[in-house]
């Protein structure tokens, strides 16, 4: 499904008209969720100025018996941020990092150019242009995303959303799809990585596109209290702007698996951890300073830029991920904004397999189905730029290489 839109600027005039009709006190909804705003700002800061956590961390085997206390799903749900330990073991994930490693170079990789598509989508990013590998199909991705521990992760974290309400079914969170993303190979005193803060799944689709208004139904209503970020209504049913390196496909999280130690200075992820976050950039999008055919900085087919200019009472409440192991996952919630650090400060590797979770529903089977004609003829995933590396890669993964569940999860066979 895409969004096609003829005139932006009438378009983004007459959506911000209908909305602030819509909120009888707009000035003062946002003063309450910048104040808000700044509580959560606060309490990060304090938390991490004391050294105590701010993002939930739990670990595999807790999720694997269903144990994992209901105080801690509920951080998740208000940080928008997890960290499951342990998914897979420290000596699979070095596994895969070591055959990576090997499958680009006995391709010769980095002979290839660089995608010209990624210029446009982080281009009003302030850091510099994102360097990540254009694979796909390498057989450890494969492996990585038909992983037992994996798909049971991803299970638990999708039951944490509303996946059902009023009759209707959003997504089953107990089925996955396979959504094919590349992976990230940073090492020692990169500079070319860094990724200021932004959110993906849609810039000015937030505001203009039907279904994702009604997603934001509560807020654009004036009553943001009302809103729940796990609330799965009209999320699988958004439509997209087309452009590369745009998902569409809904994801109850993005995420990856680390297949290197990272933290804090290594040149990895850095989150601005509050589920509710996205709320004060749809309301100060629609503020008399911001001119009228503008939502910030939002543009068609590029990151959702949060910026200092816009969102400063935000911006100090951006924290590192703590240090991860091999074999541990990252999740966050698609309204949460994340940047990259600018420079991997570290002595090692800053590697990732980048796997999210895209429960089974309409949206992501019809995806599907261009994906796995992609996989068989080893052609770049559908949403990003045709490179088409891997179509004459030796030892790229092919369906012999996938498990029943890991058919399914690729829609070559039936769930």
């Amino acid at each position: 499904m895409s969004l096609t839109v003829d005139d932006l600027p009438a378009t983004i005039r007459a959506t911000k008209q209908e909305i602030k009709a819509q909120i009888s006190d707009l000035e003062g909804a946002f003063v309450e969720v910048e104040e808000l705003m700044r509580r959560e700002v606060e309490e990060i800061q304090d938390a991490r100025a004391r050294r105590q956590p701010v993002i939930p961390e739990l670990d595999f085997a807790d999720v694997s018996r269903g144990a994992v206390p209901e105080a801690l799903a509920q951080a998740i749900r208000r940080r928008g941020v997890a960290i499951v330990r342990g998914v897979v073991s420290r000596e699979q994930a070095t596994e895969w990092d070591e055959s990576i490693g090997e499958y680009l170079a006995r391709n010769r990789y980095a002979e290839k150019p660089d995608d010209p598509s990624l210029d446009q989508y982080f281009s009003k990013l302030d850091a510099s242009r994102p360097q990540i590998f254009g694979i796909y199909w390498a057989k450890p991705q494969m492996e990585a995303r038909q992983h037992p521990a994996l798909i049971r992760t991803r299970s638990w974290l999708n039951s944490l959303w509303q996946h059902e309400s009023q009759g209707t079914v959003h997504f089953n969170p107990d089925q996955e799809c396979t959504y094919a993303d590349r992976i990230r190979r940073r090492e020692p005193g990169d500079r070319t990585l860094g990724l200021s803060p932004h959110m993906d799944a849609g810039s000015v689709e937030r505001w203009i596109d039907p279904a994702y208004r009604k997603v934001y139904r509560h807020v654009f209503s004036g009553d943001w209290r009302a809103y729940d970020p796990f609330d799965g209504a009209w999320r699988p049913v958004t439509e997209e702007i087309p452009s590369p390196a745009v998902c569409s496909m809904f994801r109850t999280y993005q995420g990856w698996t680390a297949l290197t130690p990272q933290g804090a200075g290594d040149g990895t992820l850095q989150v601005l951890p509050i589920a509710r976050g996205v709320v004060y950039l749809l309301l100060r999008a629609l503020l008399d300073d911001v001119p009228e055919d503008k939502l910030c900085d939002a543009e068609p087919g590029r990151a959702l830029s949060v910026t200092p200019e816009w969102h400063s009472t935000l911006m100090p409440g951006l924290c590192p991920i703590p240090l991860v192991e091999p074999g541990d996952t990252v999740w966050w919630h698609p309204d949460i904004g994340h940047a990259v650090e600018d420079v991997n400060s570290g002595t090692g590797y800053s590697n990732v397999i980048y796997i999210g979770s895209a429960p089974a529903c309409a949206k992501n089977t019809a995806y599907l189905e261009r994906q796995k004609a992609a996989f068989l003829q080893g052609e770049s995933a559908p949403d990003f730029a045709p490179e088409n590396y891997e179509v004459g890669f030796e030892g790229r993964a092919t369906v012999d290489d996938l498990s029943k569940l890991g058919r399914k999860q690729m829609g070559i066979e039936s769930w």
